[in-house]
Formats: C-alpha cells, structure tokens, sequence
C-alpha cells in the first residue's frame, strides 16, 4: 500500500515539473519560439480554435515567426487574437503571411520575466509540497505500520521533495540564464 502511495507521489511530483516546463516554455526570451502561441485561440466557425489547427506556423529565422491560415478570411481574427494575447508582439499582416517580428529584450522587461519566472517558479515548488503534505497524510492514517516504518517513509517522501524542488530550481536557472542573455 506504501509503495502504491509513494509511486503516486512520483507521479505528481512529475506533473508539476511538467506543467513548470511547459510553462517556462511559453516564456519570452527574445527569441522566436512557436511554444509561445500555444495558449492563443482563433475564433473559427463559431469555435474557439487552436491557432496551429488553422494556421501553418514556422520560424523563419531566431526573431521572426510566420503564420500562414489555410483559410484567409482568418487573417484579421488571427491578427486580434495575437494582440489580445497580451504577447508584447505586433503581428504584421500582409494579405497572405502574418508575420511576428519578435523584438530584442529589453533591460526592464528582462526584469519583468525575471520577476515573472521567480513566480511560477515558487508556484511549482508550492505544488511540489502540497503532494508532500497530501503523502505525508496517508501514510500517517495508513494502519498496520510501525513508527520505524512510518518515519521511513516519510523521509523517502521528503527526499522525493527535495529532488523535484532540485529539478525545478535548476531548470529555472537555466530559463534566467536564457533571459538575461544579451
């Protein structure tokens, strides 16, 4: 039964360093990335669509991203949807291609994603804890196990804690690392 627990435990612990990576993802760094448009929804047919289910989209080079709809009448909604999506990017449409110049970072709004990173950074590591608490609990209800067992397993879970808090520290080094690079 402990074993089920912890193995739950691992598997958690994995989605949150998933989401946190998914997340660092979507993070400007004043290069062109398509992870970036992820979260941006077109309306298509009275649906909220994908921007990659009505568009082809390519980096054409590290500060420039393409869009091409399948369908052009989506050019204007597609152009509104990247503005709405509070991206910091003015989309340049020119009848056929949207294009996304991506524009160099500047000092402050280097800070900005800092102090943005930092954020998303403790909300993985609160997610990470929140598992350890939840663990922490059933193996303090589970019954039949000795204290000795009890305490052992309740410093493999910290010890998965602080290996996932490692994890998620160190990819958000990485990420500062990538923004403040000039």
């Amino acid at each position: 039964m402990l074993d089920e627990i912890f193995s739950d435990a691992k598997a958690s612990m994995g989605k949150a360093v998933d989401a946190f990576r998914r997340d660092l993802s979507k993070l400007r760094t004043g290069r062109a990335n398509l992870t970036m448009l992820d979260g941006i929804r077109v309306e298509y047919y009275g649906a909220q669509t994908p921007l990659s289910q009505v568009a082809a989209l390519n980096v054409a080079d590290p500060r420039l991203i393409t869009i091409k709809p399948w369908d052009k009448t989506l050019l204007t909604a597609i152009e509104k949807a990247i503005v709405s999506s509070n991206l910091g990017i003015t989309p340049a449409n020119d009848g056929e291609l949207i294009r996304l110049p991506i524009p160099p970072l500047t000092g402050e709004l280097r800070k900005k994603l800092v102090k943005q990173l930092k954020s998303e950074t403790e909300g993985a590591r609160v997610k990470a804890r929140a598992v350890r608490r939840d663990v922490n609990g059933l193996i303090k209800e589970a019954e039949g196990i000795s204290e000795d067992d009890q305490h052992r397993w309740l410093k493999k879970v910290q010890d998965l804690t602080d290996d996932t808090i490692k994890v998620i520290d160190a990819d958000a080094a990485d990420k500062e690392k990538e923004i403040m690079e000039v």
